[in-house]
C-alpha cells in the first residue's frame, strides 16, 4: 500500500536559455553589425594582429555587442576575462578583481577587465583605475551608452582608445533573424511588412530584436502569420533610448535646430515628434524654439519671435496634448521663414569688442551733464538731436574715440532684412554726404 501512490519524478529541465544568448557569436568574424571593428580590416582585428592590446572604451547603444566582444577578445588573445558592473560594484569589489589581477599577472597571466556601465562610476572610482592601467595589472574594456567625452575622466581618457560601436542597421538586424530562425528550425510568423516593423521597433539593438522574436513565436498558433497591425498588438513597442541628461536629448535638439536652420519643415515636425515621442519637456522645446527664431531668423522675419513665444505661452496654458500643435506650428512657420544670423553675428562682434576694449568713456557729446561741472568738462556739448535735423537723422559718431566707428551689424538681401538694408545704405548715404566723404 505504502507504494501504491508513489509516482516517480520528473527528472528536471534546465530552463531553455534566451535566444539572445544561445546566438552569441564564438568568434569575432561572427560579430554583426560593427565591420569597422570586428571585419577582417577592423581596429580590433588589427590590434590582435599586431599582438598588443591596450586599454579601451567601448562606446555605443544597447544591444551593439559590446559585452560580447571584450569576451572573445579576451578568449582570442589568451588573456583572463574579468567582468564587473558598475551598477552593482563599489570600491570593495575593485580591490577584489586588482588583487586578483595581480596573483595573476604574478603567475605570468595577463587580466582583460571589463567594466560594463562605466560611466556609472564617479570620479573617485574612475581614478582607481589608474594605477592598475599604468603598470599592466589589468587591460581595461569600459562599455558606455554615454559619451566618454562627458562622463569619464580625462585622465581615464588619456590610457585608454575610444572604439564606437553602431546601432545596427536594417540588414545587421535581419541577418540577426535568419540566424535565429536557423536556431529555432523554423520560420519567423511575420508577414514581409510586420518583419520591417519588427526590425523598426529593435531600434538598432540585436538583443531587443531577438527578445521580440521570442515573443512573437510564443504568441502564434499553428500556421498562423501575423501582419503588422498583428505584430503591434502583440508585442510592446520599446521606447525609444533618450536620456534627457544625456547625448540622446542633446543629439535630437541639434537635428531639429539644424533642420529649422535648414529650411526643412518635414524634418523639422519628425525630429519635435520624436522629442514629444520620448517624454522631452514641450517648454524646454519651445525655449529652444525662441532661441531658434532669435538666432537663425533674426530680423529676416520679426515675426518669428513673435510666433515662437506665443506657441511657448499657449503650450503653458493649454499643456499637453493640446498645446503642443501649437509648438509644431511655430516649428513649421520657423524653417519655412527667410534665414538671417546678421543679428546673432553682429551682437557676437560687438560683444568680442566690449569685452576686449574694456570700460572706454562713451563721446562726452552724447552723455548727460547733470551738473555744472560736468557742463564744464563738455558733456554733453556739441549734441545734435537727431529730430531736429533734416530726415532727422544727424549722422554723428557715437563710438567711443578709442575705437572709432564699426559696423558689426550686415543684413543679408532676404525677407524683411531686404527693407533694413535699404534703410542702413540710406543712413550711410546721408552720413557720407554730410560729413563730406
Amino acid at each position: 500500500m505504502g507504494d501504491l501512490f508513489k509516482t516517480e519524478e520528473a527528472p528536471k529541465r534546465e530552463p531553455a536559455r534566451p535566444l539572445a544568448d544561445r546566438l552569441r557569436p564564438q568568434k569575432l568574424a561572427d560579430v554583426v553589425g560593427q565591420e569597422h571593428l570586428t571585419g577582417p580590416d577592423g581596429a580590433l582585428t588589427r590590434l590582435i594582429r599586431s599582438g598588443s592590446l591596450g586599454s579601451m572604451i567601448f562606446w555605443g547603444p544597447p544591444g551593439t555587442g559590446k559585452t560580447t566582444v571584450a569576451r572573445l577578445l579576451a578568449g582570442e588573445t589568451g588573456l583572463a576575462f574579468e567582468q564587473i558592473s558598475a551598477i552593482f560594484s563599489g570600491v570593495a569589489d575593485l580591490k577584489k578583481v586588482f588583487e586578483a589581477a595581480r596573483l595573476r599577472r604574478a603567475n605570468g597571466h595577463q587580466t582583460l577587465l571589463f567594466v560594463d556601465e562605466i560611466h556609472r562610476f564617479n570620479r573617485a572610482q574612475q581614478d582607481s583605475f589608474l594605477p592598475v592601467m599604468e603598470d599592466g595589472t589589468v587591460i581595461l574594456v569600459g562599455a558606455t551608452t554615454e559619451n566618454p567625452s562627458f562622463e569619464l575622466n580625462a585622465a581615464l581618457l588619456s590610457r585608454a582608445r575610444v572604439l564606437v560601436f553602431k546601432a545596427l542597421d536594417a540588414d545587421s538586424l535581419a541577418l540577426l533573424l535568419r540566424r535565429a530562425e536557423e536556431i529555432e528550425a523554423r520560420p519567423l510568423p511575420l508577414d514581409e511588412a510586420a518583419r520591417a516593423v519588427l526590425t523598426r521597433m529593435a531600434d538598432g539593438d540585436g538583443r531587443a530584436v531577438l527578445t521580440l522574436a521570442e515573443e512573437i513565436w510564443r504568441a502564434a498558433g499553428a500556421d498562423e502569420v501575423f501582419d503588422a497591425a498583428a505584430l503591434q498588438e502583440i508585442v510592446q513597442r520599446r521606447a525609444p533610448i533618450y536620456d534627457k541628461g544625456q547625448d540622446g536629448h542633446y543629439n535630437l535638439i541639434s537635428a531639429l535646430h539644424k533642420s529649422v536652420r535648414g529650411s526643412d519643415p518635414d524634418a523639422s515636425l519628425y525630429y519635435l515628434a520624436r522629442m514629444f515621442d520620448a517624454g522631452e519637456d514641450p517648454l524646454y522645446i519651445g525655449r529652444r524654439l525662441v532661441r531658434m527664431a532669435s538666432e537663425d531668423i533674426g530680423l529676416a522675419d520679426p515675426q518669428a519671435l513673435v510666433v515662437a513665444n506665443a506657441a511657448k505661452d499657449a503650450y503653458d496654458y493649454l499643456g499637453s496634448p493640446e498645446g503642443e500643435l501649437a509648438l509644431a506650428e511655430a516649428c513649421v512657420y520657423l524653417a519655412t521663414a527667410p534665414k538671417s544670423n546678421a543679428v546673432y553675428t553682429a551682437f557676437k562682434a560687438a560683444m568680442r569688442d566690449a569685452k576686449q576694449h574694456g570700460s572706454l568713456m562713451p563721446p562726452k557729446h552724447i552723455l548727460n551733464a547733470p551738473t555744472k561741472l560736468m557742463k564744464a568738462e563738455s558733456y554733453g556739448g556739441g549734441y545734435l538731436y537727431d529730430h531736429d535735423q533734416d530726415d532727422a537723422f544727424s549722422g554723428q559718431d557715437y563710438f567711443p574715440e578709442r575705437i572709432g566707428r564699426q559696423t558689426y551689424y550686415d543684413p543679408p538681401e532676404r525677407g524683411f532684412e531686404r527693407e533694413l538694408r535699404k534703410r542702413l545704405d540710406y543712413w550711410s548715404k546721408l552720413r557720407r554726404d554730410r560729413s563730406g566723404g
